[in-house]
């Protein structure tokens, strides 16, 4: 029996392990890019063709007036397009650079806050927004299911959720394969953290899945 239990831990300490190393390899991948080139990378004008922002913030309904949290904001390609749709965008960030630049390059008719924040968590305060969004960046992310915790806290009752990340094969954009994860696996660690009604668009995007999901309303 204590020889299955050490083999278990060690299975599940080396599944640990390898999740941590999938995320700081996506983090050292991208930033063998200079701050220069990730700008021209996300601004790149042929991203709306493959992105389809539009699309992907319709499935948010109407977010005239509502709060919402953009995790991994970088240079504020979603959040400028959710604040020119009415929402009060917060977004966050672990780059003092990308914050500058989205603080630089939003205008003033905008309702955009950004926030730096660390690595290992989105820092929101209890039940701070409606909705929060996280966009190519779930896979940067360590320690997921505490991580999901802490953005479930963030969000009022009702709260939407939505993850869009590459699917897990060959695309003319996005990280490297190996360092992507599989959309249903979102799912099920979305599941874990607290969500309901986790649901998965593969067909929107050609390269990237949406994945909805919600925390629960208030009972009536």
């Amino acid at each position: 029996m204590k020889t299955i239990i050490l083999l278990s831990f060690a299975f599940a300490l080396a599944a640990c392990e390898n999740s941590q190393h999938k995320s700081l390899s996506a983090n050292y991948h991208m930033h063998k890019s200079s701050f220069e080139e990730l700008v021209e990378k996300f601004e790149n004008p042929e991203r709306d063709q493959w992105q389809k922002p539009d699309l992907v913030i319709e499935k948010l309904g109407d977010i005239k007036g509502k709060k919402i949290a953009d995790i991994g904001a970088g240079t504020g390609y979603f959040s400028r397009r959710l604040a020119q749709k009415g929402a009060s965008v917060l977004a966050l960030d672990i780059d003092e650079q990308f914050l500058n630049f989205i603080n630089t390059h939003s205008s003033d008719s905008l309702t955009i806050v950004t926030r730096k924040i660390p690595f290992n968590s989105p820092q929101l305060d209890s039940a701070e927004v409606d909705a929060v969004i996280v966009v190519d960046t779930y896979h940067h992310i360590e320690n997921r299911y505490d991580y999901f915790r802490d953005v479930w806290r963030g969000m009022k009752a009702g709260g939407q959720l939505m993850v869009v990340d590459f699917k897990k094969k060959k695309t003319p954009h996005g990280p490297p394969t190996k360092m992507r994860v599989e959309g249903f696996d979102v799912m099920r660690e979305l599941q874990k953290a607290g969500f309901i009604k986790v649901v998965i668009d593969t067909k929107t995007l050609d390269y990237q899945y949406i994945i909805m999901a919600k925390k629960y309303e208030k009972a009536t």
